[in-house]
């Protein structure tokens, strides 16, 4: 089918343009994108499909959220099945709380939702200096988040919806402090243990294996002794970097460029100040405000009859009590220190200036500027490194975003190479041998992502070695990539492997002789203990498990204590077999009052969140709903792997 797009693409599209063009003019756009999109959903709630589409971008989305926040992680670990599922269960709550909502009927008015927006800080502050509200930077925040003002406020409303559902449950969740004393006590209950351990170490001399048990064995479990299918590969990496290597900047540009930053890229200019402070808040009555700046008048003008009194005038008038004492001196400060009417006055003043009365929220201030801290510009030559830097990755993106559908083209128009991509673009083609389809942990570069491995083992890539499409695997970076060669799953022959196998014997018969010997051991002493091979008796309980497995602690504590002692079996698997004779139960020791009064409050997020889990498992009911993509199991890969 490929083939024939490649070699016929002119009729191709022609006949497009013939089906397209009046889907376009019948359904519009949007009309098109929702047809187009209905035939790939993962999922649907009540009549809404959350798209393949809609999922790629949520999940890009939550990376970038992941990388802005927390740069010192490795993204890489959000390439995983599990976590782009976990993206996926997201979507579906939203759009089943979306849908709760519209059936609640919760309408949010005006004057709720100014006051959630004057809750936000960064709107509240938007105040012009008339103190009008600044219209244009809200704009700006909600354009930072890729809305218009009326979308984010669309949003906010919805949230208040959604917090009203969700408090209608959460809210009303409660414990009887008797209740939750009981509960508590019988869940950090302690129990006396006595122990007895058989280990599969001890029995492993016991065992013996001939060539016909390891022959037997193998072929019994033949799937733990695979070859995993792999391929050695090509591919090319167009990124940021790669351009800026196709770059060199012009001696002149480069000091076009350092002129026209140099007041960036100087540290910032201080002043520093002394200043007079009458206190008069912005709550305080006219008439008191009145007073206080007819004293601080008095102030200014015993300054202006004696220029040189103003340090003794502060520390007799100010009542800025860090200041005060040190004749009004305030040191070194640079812009965005200070409130701004005391910022735009100071920074206003020539050197030995005294300023006017200037009024702020703390009062009426009066200023003298008693020096300047003016930083040199650093060097060009200094810089030149820098800004080579940064004039680079400048014209980089640029270049990049042009040369990105030059990329993805030339990967597919000439499907059975990289060499013409490689060849226009100046790139240098990479090779991995032994690339898994799912990658083994640690593994740098592309080779672990797991969208450019999926399109790498598809049936397309392994039969005709087709290149794959130019993927996005990073940040301003595409890849594509093509199979050399590939090398099918297959059961390595049990001469490569025979050494692995009878290992695997062994562990496996020690087991079975480990459970053995514990069982039989249970069964005697059920009947006449023998206080010899049992261990010193310890104290358990769920907060104190001293080291105790989580399988052996959960065993002990669920025992019946109706009589006792009572004798407990536990297979641990390949750490062996244990027995526990539970001797006495102890009471909780009783924490204190403020510590208990933490553990009555998590309790009641337990049954909140109980309470609201249940809800949300009626809700999906009720909207049906409907995950059309299989959970991943966890752990299975490195499983996989690890026997491999």
């Amino acid at each position: 089918m490929f083939e024939f797009v490649r070699k016929h693409n002119k009729i191709m599209m022609f006949l497009m343009f013939l089906l397209i063009i009046p889907a376009f003019v019948l359904v519009g756009v949007d009309g098109y994108r929702r047809v187009n999109g209905a035939g790939d959903a993962v999922a649907k709630v009540a009549s809404y499909s959350i798209t393949q589409a809609e999922w790629d971008a949520a999940h890009k989305n939550e990376v970038e959220r992941l990388r802005a926040s927390r740069p010192e992680l490795d993204v890489k670990m959000m390439d995983s099945p599990e976590a782009r599922y976990v993206t996926l269960e997201r979507l579906v709550r939203e759009r089943v709380m979306n849908e709760a909502v519209s059936a609640s009927l919760l309408p949010i008015t005006d004057a709720r939702l100014a006051r959630e927006l004057q809750q936000i800080p960064a709107i509240a502050s938007l105040k012009k200096p008339d103190g009008s509200f600044d219209k244009e930077r809200y704009e700006q925040i909600a354009a930072s988040q890729g809305l218009t003002t009326a979308g984010l406020e669309a949003r906010i409303r919805q949230d208040l919806s959604l917090r009203q559902v969700e408090s209608g449950l959460s809210g009303t969740a409660f414990a009887p402090k008797a209740v939750a004393d009981m509960a508590l006590n019988a869940f950090f209950e302690r129990r006396e243990v006595q122990l007895a351990r058989f280990t599969p170490s001890e029995f492993a001399a016991k065992v013996q294996t001939t060539d016909a048990d390891v022959q037997a064995y193998y072929e019994a479990n033949s799937k733990l002794f695979q070859a995993p299918e792999t391929a050695d590969v090509q591919f090319l990496v167009f990124d940021l970097e790669s351009v800026k290597k196709t770059i060199s900047v012009p001696e002149a540009d480069l000091r076009t460029y350092y002129d026209q930053n140099t007041a960036r890229l100087q540290s910032k200019e201080e002043r520093r100040a002394s200043h007079i402070l009458i206190s008069a808040s912005k709550d305080m009555p006219a008439a008191e405000r009145e007073k206080a700046k007819a004293q601080a008048q008095e102030v200014l003008d015993k300054i202006k009859a004696k220029p040189d009194s103003f340090a003794q005038l502060a520390s007799k008038f100010s009542q800025d009590p860090g200041s005060a004492t040190k004749g009004g001196d305030l040191d070194f400060f640079a812009r965005g220190a200070m409130v701004k009417p005391f910022e735009d006055s100071a920074f206003a003043l020539k050197k030995g200036e005294t300023s006017g009365l200037v009024e702020s929220d703390f009062g009426y201030h009066i200023i003298r500027l008693t020096d300047i801290k003016t930083p040199a510009a650093p060097s060009f030559e200094s810089m030149r490194e820098k800004l080579e830097g940064e004039l680079k990755t400048q014209q980089a993106q640029k270049k990049f975003a042009e040369q990105a559908e030059v990329f993805t083209n030339a990967v597919y128009e000439q499907a059975d190479s990289l060499q013409a991509a490689a060849d226009r673009l100046k790139l240098g083609i990479q090779s991995a041998n032994g690339v898994f389809k799912k990658p083994a942990k640690g593994t740098p570069g592309p080779m672990a992502n797991a969208k450019l491995l999926a399109a790498l083992f598809s049936a397309d890539a392994i039969e005709k070695k087709h290149n794959t499409e130019a993927l996005e695997t990073g940040p301003n970076q595409l890849v594509a990539a093509r199979i050399t060669k590939h090398y099918p799953a297959r059961t390595r022959p049990l001469d490569e492997v025979k050494a692995e196998v009878k290992a695997r014997l062994l562990q496996s018969r020690a087991q079975e002789m480990a459970k053995k010997e514990g069982e039989a051991k249970l069964s005697d002493w059920k009947k006449q203990a023998d206080e010899g091979k049992l261990g010193a008796a310890s104290v358990v309980s769920r907060d104190q498990a001293a080291n105790m497995s989580q399988p052996l602690l959960d065993a002990i504590l669920r025992a019946d204590t109706a009589s006792l002692p009572v004798w407990v079996g536990v297979d641990l698997g390949a750490q062996g077999y244990a027995v526990a004779r539970v001797n006495k139960v102890l009471q909780r020791t009783p924490p204190q009052e403020g510590i208990a009064e933490q553990e009555r409050g998590q309790m009641i997020r337990w049954i909140a969140g109980a309470e609201w889990d249940a809800y949300y498992e009626l809700l999906k009911t009720r909207f049906k709903v409907q995950i059309k993509v299989a959970k991943p199991v966890a752990g299975v890969d490195a499983a996989v792997s690890a026997d491999e």
